[in-house]
Order: C-alpha cells, then sequence, then structure tokens
C-alpha cells in the first residue's frame, strides 16, 4: 500500500521531542489558546487570515487527544518556514495549559503579572 504525500511528510520531518507527549484538550482552557493562536498566525502571515486560523482550531478540536505532528505538516504550506517554531511555541504552551488546574500555561499566567505590574508601575 502506497503511503500518502502527508505520511511520507511524516515520516521524513524531524520533529521536536516535546511532540511526543500528549495532550488532553479537555485540560485546557481551548478559548484562550485560541485567541493566542489567531494573534500569532496574523502576526507570522503580517495579515487576518481567517482559513489559517480556522484549520488550526479545527485540527486542535478534532479529537481529545489532537497530533501536533499532522498539525504542522497540514499547516505548513501556509505558514512555511514559521510553521516548526509556532507549532513548537504552541506545543508548550497546550504541554503548560494541560498541567494547570484552570487549564491556561503558566508562561501566560507570567506574562499577564507582568504587564500588570508595569501598569501599575507607570
Amino acid at each position: 500500500m502506497a503511503l500518502s504525500v502527508d505520511q511520507k511528510r511524516l515520516k521524513a520531518t524531524k520533529f521536536p521531542p516535546e511532540f511526543d507527549q500528549k495532550v488532553d484538550i479537555k485540560k485546557v482552557e481551548i478559548d484562550l489558546m485560541k485567541k493566542w493562536i489567531a494573534e500569532r498566525i496574523t502576526n507570522i502571515l503580517g495579515d487576518e487570515d481567517d482559513v489559517v486560523i480556522d484549520t488550526c482550531y479545527n485540527m486542535l478540536e478534532q479529537n481529545q487527544f489532537p497530533n501536533i505532528k499532522e498539525i504542522q505538516i497540514q499547516l505548513t504550506g501556509f505558514l512555511n518556514k514559521e510553521c516548526a517554531g509556532f507549532c513548537k511555541e504552541l506545543w508548550i504552551l497546550m504541554l503548560s495549559a494541560q498541567e494547570s488546574p484552570r487549564g491556561v500555561p503558566k508562561e501566560m499566567l507570567e506574562a499577564k503579572k507582568l504587564e500588570l505590574q508595569q501598569a501599575q508601575v507607570r
């Protein structure tokens, strides 16, 4: 049986070790992650692209345990050389979020705290 193009890409691509860890989407505050995804993709593309953003959302929410390797393969055509970095950053945040009691990545909580502290100083 012949392998599909995506299966060949999956075999040929070297992924970071974080991608071997599973994320349970039910433990993640997905609306917060969607906001991050939209901002990050818009930043990478230089313009808001609902198709790419929605594609990413759909792939994340397709299963309780999304496959980040497949997501990266699917998004590469849209995000090109930025895709691997985006997916790694996304997955690290998702892994962090599932460990958090509220489903919010600790990196986002720390960034928000710093932002509030800086606002008080002004």
